[in-house]
Order: C-alpha cells, then structure tokens, then sequence
C-alpha cells in the first residue's frame, strides 16, 4: 500500500519518482530541506520504501544509491521518440522565436527611453521658436534697408584695416631684411636659431598676410566702384 503523500514516506516517494535519476540520501535530505526533514528520517524512509519494493536501489560499497521503479512509467517507443523530438524542436523554434520579439521589443524600448520627454521637448521647441523670431527681425531690418553700420563708423573701422594691413607689410620687409644680414654669415641653421631666439613666423601662429591684402585689394575696389 503506497504511503500518504504528506508523510515523510509519501514525500521522499514522490521526490524519488520526480527526479527518477540515481540519488543517495544525502540528495534526498538536502532536496527536503523545505520540509524540515531530518537526514536520518530520510534515510529510514528510504530504506522503507526499498524493502517495500516501492523504489529500487544498489550497494555500492557502503552507500546505498536509489532510484525510481522503472516499470512504473510509460516508456516511448521509436515511433514516439520521434514525434517527441519533432514536437521538442518545434518548441525551441518558438522560444528563438519569442527570444527574437522580446529583444526587438527591448531595443524598441530602449530607444524610446533615449528619446526626449514631452517636457523637453516642448522647451526645445520654445527655444528654437525664439531663436527663429530674433532671425526674422534682424532679416526684416535688412529687407526695409535699415542701415546697421553708419557709413562713417565703415570708413574708420576700413581705413583701421588697410593701416594695420600696411604696417604689417611693412614690418615684416624690415624683419625679413634684418634676418638676412644677421644670417647670411651664420653656420647656424636658421630654423634652430630662430626657435633659440624665440621668433615666430606668421605661419606658426596660423595667419597670412597675403589673405588680408586680397582682403583689402577686394575693400579697395568696392571703394572705386561705389564712388
């Protein structure tokens, strides 16, 4: 007669045939924990059950391996394996499959959490809208002809121009001139004695001269042109 499920019997049974693998007690104790079962109590429960015939087991030296009664279970034949392998592999289709939504699905997510909140965009709008309204005014001064540089102010800030533009010409004539007496006589290479005095071209700082003279012939011209 099979024990009361709720039995430590009943329950050591009922793990046994769950797991219907090789266990030794200290498995089955271990396993049982949750039911506040002692190893002993498993133990004696097991060795019940064996003398009973309701599980089988083996010595193996001192230990004593358990396992489930096979004549209790339905075992498939070929034909069923086969159906069992078709139906196992049409599941894990479906899970790659339910594995793939659920990635696209978090991406989706995730981008939707990269996205900005109504609040801020609503800002960015707002921003953009003001920025837009000062661009508009200053575009309608210039279509009704508002003169933002009064033409006296242009003068000096050009004739400013053209006089740096001229000095700078003219200084760096003298510099050249004076570079090349001093070096002329010199075994020193010119680029180490340059970098020793601490002189700095032009192109070293990132300038040209030659763009702001195009830049003042360009000046000059609209100057000839509008007289």
């Amino acid at each position: 007669m099979p024990p009361k499920s709720d039995s430590v019997e009943g329950i050591v049974l009922g793990f046994v045939n769950e797991q219907n693998r090789p266990l030794n007690s200290q498995n089955v104790a271990d396993a049982l924990q949750k039911f506040n079962l002692k190893k002993t109590a498993v133990q004696k429960a097991l060795d019940a059950l064996a003398d009973s015939g309701q599980i089988s087991f083996k010595e193996y030296g001192k230990q004593k391996i358990y396992i489930a009664r096979q004549d209790q279970f339905d075992i498939p034949n070929g034909e069923e394996l086969e159906e069992m392998k078709k139906a196992n592999a049409k599941l894990q289709e479906e899970l790659a499959d339910q594995k793939k939504a659920i990635t696209e699905v978090e991406s989706e997510v995730r981008g939707l959490q990269s996205n900005l909140t109504l609040t801020e965009i609503k800002s960015k709008e707002a921003k953009l809208q003001s920025e837009v309204q000062e661009m508009e005014e200053k575009l309608d001064k210039l279509r009704s002809g508002v003169i933002l540089v009064k033409p006296e102010d242009k003068k000096i800030i050009e004739d400013s121009f053209a006089e740096k533009v001229s000095q700078w010409k003219r200084r760096k004539r003298m510099f050249k001139e004076l570079w090349d007496n001093i070096t002329e006589n010199s075994s020193k290479d010119q680029k180490e004695f340059k970098e020793e005095l601490g002189l700095e071209y032009d192109e070293d700082v990132g300038v040209n001269l030659q763009s702001y003279t195009d830049m003042l012939a360009s000046l000059n011209k609209r100057r000839k042109i509008s007289r």
